[in-house]
């Protein structure tokens, strides 16, 4: 009976433990979970260190590049001034000669058979002077002594005018013929290097033919061709610069002449430009680029890391402030040409706007940045 009461009525002390365990260890639970809830902060994203430019107005050159053609001022092209077979050849292209060098030879058989037979002719012309000098002299003596007419004296006057001038013609002949043989040896007219020698010895030439060219060292002019439509802005003494491949400058100059007409063919204006070639870096005839300055103006750059490019369109990511804290926002650009390591802006930027420059590959639209020292 006593067993049955205890299970049923009876206070057994394990009873109030079963029972409070699970409600204090619920009630537990409950405040520290309230505690970690309350006590909590959202977790904010952090800003992307980065590297910021201030953009600043410079001045901006307006240029632009054109591919030209040098010329050398004291370049002479070699031609015969005479027909015939190129017997020797003296020089090398690229030998440095003098005024009066010997460069090649032409065949002068034929011309010096011409001026040997001249030579000739003037010799007896010669012998006919002097004997119609003689006669008229002995006819002169017989007309001052009665015994010869007058007419005699006359007819003997008139042959020695026509012996005298027909030695002078014959003089002028020769004379002719002998320059003429000089023509046959091709001399350099000045200082200078031998350019390309196309011809061979054995190659018959006319006076069409070029058989070389002599270029003195020195100055060199560039020929630019500017399209018709920016014309108008040409203007004498307007700066040009040579540039080479990788757009850096090798020798500044300015405009020396603008043609009076247009290229018919090209519709374009050609200007020239001497350039000093003190150290024969440049070449005759070599391709060139020329930059011609139209002005300069103030405006912003922006660096060319800075600029990234989508779809064909540039971009820029400018740091703003926006609510306390710097915001990157991407810009689209209209960009000008390079000037050193910037691209010159044209729309997009402004003086003053916070350009970055570094980290562009990590931001998005709208993230936090920090400036980075």
């Amino acid at each position: 009976m006593s067993r049955g009461f205890n299970s049923v009525g009876g206070s057994d002390p394990l009873v109030p433990t079963r029972v409070l365990l699970p409600l204090c260890l619920a009630a537990l639970g409950v405040a520290c979970g309230g505690n970690s809830v309350k006590g909590a902060s959202p977790q904010a994203d952090p800003a992307i260190p980065v590297k910021i430019l201030v953009a600043q107005s410079v001045p901006i050159s307006d240029t632009t590049e054109y591919v030209a053609t040098l010329k050398s001022r004291d370049s002479a092209v070699i031609m015969p001034q005479v027909e015939g077979q190129i017997t020797a050849i003296s020089v090398h292209s690229g030998d440095r000669v003098s005024p009066g060098a010997e460069l090649m030879q032409i065949d002068p058989t034929k011309q010096q058979a011409t001026v040997n037979s001249q030579e000739n002719g003037r010799a007896a012309q010669e012998a006919n002077l002097a004997y119609a000098q003689q006669q008229y002299n002995r006819i002169s003596a017989l007309a001052a002594a009665g015994v010869v007419a007058k007419q005699d004296l006359d007819q003997a006057k008139s042959a020695l005018d026509t012996a005298q001038a027909q030695l002078k013609s014959l003089d002028a002949q020769v004379q002719e013929q002998q320059v003429q043989l000089h023509y046959y040896r091709v001399t350099a007219p000045s200082t200078g290097i031998v350019g390309d020698i196309p011809v061979h010895v054995g190659d018959r030439v006319t006076t069409t033919t070029m058989l070389t060219s002599v270029d003195k060292p020195g100055s060199l002019e560039a020929y630019v061709y500017i399209p018709v439509e920016r014309s108008s802005q040409l203007k004498m003494n307007m700066p040009v610069q040579i540039v080479n491949g990788s757009g850096e400058g090798i020798a500044d100059s300015h405009i020396t002449f603008i043609s009076p007409q247009v290229d018919n063919t090209t519709q374009t204006v050609l200007i020239k430009s001497r350039i000093a070639n003190n150290e024969d870096r440049l070449r005759n005839l070599q391709f060139i680029r020329a930059r011609v300055i139209w002005g300069t103006h103030q405006g912003p750059v922006v660096p060319v890391v800075a600029v990234s490019r989508v779809g064909g369109q540039y971009f820029a990511f400018l740091a703003e402030d926006q609510n306390g804290k710097l915001v990157a926002h991407q810009k689209a650009l209209r960009l000008g040409e390079m000037s050193g390591n910037d691209y010159v802006v044209l729309d997009g930027i402004k003086p003053g706007d916070k350009i970055i420059v570094s980290g562009i590959q990590f931001l998005i639209d709208g993230a936090t940045v920090s400036p980075q020292s």
